[in-house]
């Protein structure tokens, strides 16, 4: 959760609860991609 509003933001900007749903599985999404693309590509030698 600190990851999450460290770079999404405190709170979530909808009011109803589906919109809320759905702006917290884009947020999830969007953490999920920027730790794929940190993660180091490893193969294997020999």
């Amino acid at each position: 959760m600190f990851r999450f509003k460290t770079i999404i933001g405190p709170k979530l900007q909808n009011r109803s609860i589906k919109s809320q749903k759905t702006e917290a599985k884009i947020g999830v999404a969007i953490l999920d991609t920027f730790t794929a693309l940190g993660m180091p590509k490893t193969i294997r030698i020999g």
